[in-house]
Order: C-alpha cells, then sequence, then structure tokens
C-alpha cells in the first residue's frame, strides 16, 4: 500500500485536514500516518480529540516566547528524522504556516512528492499577512500536487507557470470539518449553553452576539491597539450587542487586550480565565480563553456576526450564514468579498465601529451580507481530494 503522510502544526492546519484525514483512512487503500509539529500545543490537541486523530509522530515543538527562526529550525530537524524513517510516497501540507513552508522543504530535501491542501492563496504582498503569504508562495514552489480551493486560487497557480494538470479545484475542507461540527452543535443547543454557562459563566442574554477573533501578527502594536479600542467603544456605546472574543495565548495579542479593554470597565471572573466587563452604560464584552472547535462553532452559529483578522473564519461565517468584518487591508481570499458575504475594514478605529453599527443598525444591508452565496464549497472537498490522490499514486 501506498504511503501517505500528513503533517501539520495548528489548530487551523488540524481542522481542515481532520476531514483529509478521515477519509484517507476510510477508503482503506492507503497505509496514512499523521506527524504533528505542536506549533500550537493546547490548540492543536482540542481539534485531534474532536475528530479521534492520535498522531504517529508528535514533535512536540511549541515552547514558550519562540520565534519563527525556532520554529522553522526545529520542523525542519525533527521532520528530517521522522521522514528519513518513514519513506513515505506522498506528503501532505496544508495551507500557510511555517510548519507548511517547512515540512514542504523537508520533503523537498529527501525528493519526496509534496500535495499543498488550500493552494494559490494569495495577496501578492509578502508581508500581508506575514509571514504566511510567503509561506504559501515557498509551499507552492516546492509542492507537485496542488489542491486549490477555488477557481481564482487556481488561476493564481497558473500565473506562477505550475502545470495545470498538476492543479485540481476541490472547494475548501474547511467547510468539510464545518459541516460535520456543526450539525452535531447546532442540534445541541441547551447541552452548548449550559457548557459555557458553567465553564465560563459565559449567558446568552438575548442581545445580539458580536464575535470576535484576533491575532495576526501584522496587526501587532499600533494596529492591534486601535482594534482594542474599537472593541472598547462597542462595549461603551453599543449596549444591544454583547461582545465575546477568545483571546490567543500570544503575549502580542493578551497584553493590549486586557490594558485596554479591562481598564475602563467593571469586572467580574468567570471560571477557566474568563473575564466579564460592563461599561458604565451597560454595555458587554466577555473575554474567554481559546475555545475548542465545538464550543466556538455553536457560539459562531449563534452570533449576529463576525468580526475577524483570520484566514478560515472569512471561510466558515459565510457558510454559517454569519457577515464577517475582517480587520485586516488586504485578503487573500477576496472571493467572499467580491460574493458580498465579507467586507475588509482595516485596523482602523472608527472604521470598525463603524462597519459594525451598519451590520447592527440597517437590516437590509445585513441581509445582503447574510444571504450571499458562500463561495468556498459544500462539504466535499475532502473527497475531491483523495480521489484526486488514489488517481495519481495509482497511475
Amino acid at each position: 500500500m501506498k504511503k501517505i503522510l500528513l503533517i501539520f502544526g495548528t489548530r487551523p492546519e488540524a481542522i481542515k485536514m481532520a476531514p483529509v484525514v478521515l477519509r484517507l483512512k476510510e477508503a482503506g487503500r492507503f497505509q496514512v500516518e499523521v506527524a504533528v509539529t505542536a506549533q500550537h500545543r493546547e490548540m492543536l490537541d482540542q481539534v485531534l480529540a474532536l475528530f479521534g486523530i492520535v498522531p504517529d509522530h508528535d514533535l512536540d515543538l511549541m515552547t514558550p516566547n519562540q520565534d519563527l527562526f525556532d520554529i522553522t529550525c526545529r520542523v525542519l530537524t525533527g521532520l528530517k528524522e521522522v521522514l528519513g524513517q518513514e519513506r513515505p510516497d506522498l506528503v501532505l501540507v496544508h495551507g500557510d504556516t511555517t510548519t507548511t513552508m517547512a515540512a514542504a522543504l523537508a520533503a523537498f530535501y529527501l525528493k519526496i512528492p509534496v500535495g499543498h491542501v488550500e493552494a494559490g492563496l494569495r495577496t501578492r504582498d509578502k508581508h500581508r499577512p506575514y509571514p504566511e503569504e510567503a509561506n504559501r508562495h515557498l509551499t507552492g514552489v516546492l509542492a507537485d500536487y496542488h489542491f486549490a480551493p477555488t477557481e481564482w486560487a487556481k488561476k493564481n497557480l497558473l500565473a506562477e507557470a505550475v502545470p495545470p494538470e498538476r492543479i485540481w479545484v476541490t472547494g475548501n475542507t474547511v467547510i468539510d470539518a464545518l459541516q460535520l461540527v456543526a450539525s452535531q452543535v447546532t442540534g445541541e443547543a441547551d447541552v452548548w449553553e449550559d457548557y459555557l454557562a458553567r465553564r465560563y459563566a459565559l449567558k446568552l442574554d438575548g442581545r445580539r452576539l458580536l464575535l470576535v477573533t484576533g491575532h495576526r501578527r501584522e496587526n501587532f502594536g499600533r494596529p492591534f491597539e486601535n482594534i482594542c479600542l474599537a472593541l472598547r467603544d462597542l462595549m461603551e456605546r453599543r449596549t444591544d450587542v454583547h461582545v465575546v472574543y477568545p483571546v490567543h495565548l500570544n503575549p502580542n495579542v493578551q497584553q493590549p487586550v486586557f490594558e485596554i479593554l479591562a481598564g475602563s470597565s467593571s469586572v467580574s471572573y468567570g471560571g477557566e480565565g474568563a473575564v466579564h466587563l460592563k461599561s458604565p452604560a451597560g454595555g458587554c464584552l466577555t473575554l474567554l480563553p481559546p475555545l475548542a472547535y465545538a464550543p466556538f462553532v455553536f457560539l459562531m452559529s449563534k452570533c449576529h456576526l463576525v468580526l475577524t483578522d483570520s484566514g478560515g473564519i472569512q471561510e466558515e461565517a459565510p457558510a454559517l450564514g454569519k457577515p464577517a468584518l475582517v480587520m485586516r487591508d488586504v485578503t487573500e481570499r477576496p472571493e467572499g468579498v467580491w460574493a458580498g458575504t465579507v467586507k475588509l475594514v482595516g485596523s482602523d478605529r472608527q472604521q470598525i465601529y463603524q462597519g459594525v453599527s451598519k451590520l447592527l443598525d440597517n437590516p437590509d444591508h445585513y441581509q445582503a451580507m447574510a444571504q450571499a452565496q458562500n463561495p468556498y464549497g459544500d462539504g466535499r472537498a475532502a473527497r475531491q481530494i483523495v480521489e484526486i490522490i488514489q488517481g495519481v499514486l495509482q497511475s
């Protein structure tokens, strides 16, 4: 049997690769192995447990305050041993993380073919997002097989002289994962509301829920401070919404979030480090620790809109009919902008506040975004990828 080794290291990678792992194993035609770098340790483990994936190799690379030099070097040296031992017929990597780029490079050094899931995303600005844009470019150069989520992504690869016979448009595997989990959590709404109340003292009180994620490196510093100030404005001026923000563990995120948001409000504490803030006018904002994927999907299904600088959420929110405001100036996923499901608001304090307020106050504008067609696939991406791999490896 041909051996396929899937390599990933972060929570988003794990979410998007899980459907591929499960489909490959279900096919029964390959020896399927998983290697994780644990670039994100705790958040990665949550996803592995959710999908029942037990890694065959765990490099356990995460250390406090690691930088890109540390991650790259440790992934390369760690995978040298794994790849030399396993000698797979194909390595699969995903997206644009430092694990992705370094794993593709390690496989290239050993002349092992590389398949790139979620290939072809581009902004054409190597610093936005940083380092993801460079990572996916470099991975694209090293990859032998390119699984593009959309026709636009395929066109990007063709413009870079990738042979057309090595590119397949499959949709995005995040929709596969989202549909699987959403079907479970939406049918157990009472269970998940009780879970959030018991674990974090988070109560969904009928106010419109504004779900926030923010952690991009290119926003660190002044842009991220502006994002926090915009969230504070929403808490202080909008008593009709409850802002919920699961806060990334990176100190560059934690410090401004807690300094700016908690400084001008009354504070109460829930379990697991949850912080509940209330402005003098009665506005509410809750800071949560990073959530496991299932409760996060539940909150996304219940929210009114999403405010994010993330990548995958630009694909997930439209699939659930939720407008997404993206706190970046450029996006490698313009299909959502073209379809009308996503709008870029940058890191400008006033623009963020006005963008949210327009969705809250203008029902027609809200419905136009919420009902726009999701451009990222129908939940069958993993199935298509496995069928393509079968053809490639058996030819």
